[in-house]
């Protein structure tokens, strides 16, 4: 089996800020990462409703890193379970557990990336053309090079260098479009 991937919108950040917005979904596992920042929530819930779903449709949301950008319409999606780097959290219950290796489906599963952050998470998503790689370690497909948050850039230079190493055939960035890796992908 095999997840399908559908970037319901791309963020961007210049003068003003928006995270890209994913969904996958896997079987009975629906799947939204970052779902941050917009210009407005439409530009989340149409193009999921496009897909055929629901915002209670919705079974796990992810978040890459805590800042706001990623993170601000979660409430969006009551019936999810929601993860980072450290736990699952769903109405009252929070259970801890380690993120990287963690699988919401046979072909979604969680990896730690510290770079943007120390707790940031990349999502795994196996499709049909090849693994998929959901990531803050690159804002858009020109990097930056240098993260302006990054608090430690050798952790971010190793992080981007492990997920490269996974031969990943597209990258969805923080708040750019999917990009395929080449050989200029900043490091």
């Amino acid at each position: 089996m095999t997840a399908s991937l559908h970037v319901l919108t791309t963020g961007y950040a210049d003068t003003r800020v928006a995270g890209t917005v994913t969904l996958l979904v896997d079987g009975a596992t629906v799947a939204i990462v970052d779902p941050g920042m917009v210009a407005n929530r439409r530009l989340i819930l149409d193009p999921l409703a496009d897909q055929g779903l629901a915002p209670e449709d919705v079974t796990d949301v992810i978040f890459s890193h805590h800042h706001p950008d990623h993170t601000l319409n979660a409430a969006l999606f009551p019936e999810a379970r929601f993860h980072d780097h450290m736990a699952v959290y769903r109405d009252d219950i929070w259970e801890d557990r380690d993120a990287d290796g963690h699988r919401l489906s046979a072909s979604i599963k969680l990896m730690k990336t510290p770079g943007h952050t120390a707790e940031d998470v990349s999502t795994l998503a196996t499709t049909e053309q090849g693994l998929v790689v959901l990531t803050h370690l690159w804002w858009t497909a020109e990097g930056p090079a240098d993260d302006p948050f990054a608090p430690d850039r050798e952790l971010l230079r190793e992080a981007r260098q492990n997920v490269l190493a996974l031969g990943p055939v597209l990258i969805v960035p923080g708040h750019g479009a999917p990009f395929a890796p080449s050989p200029s992908t900043p490091l």
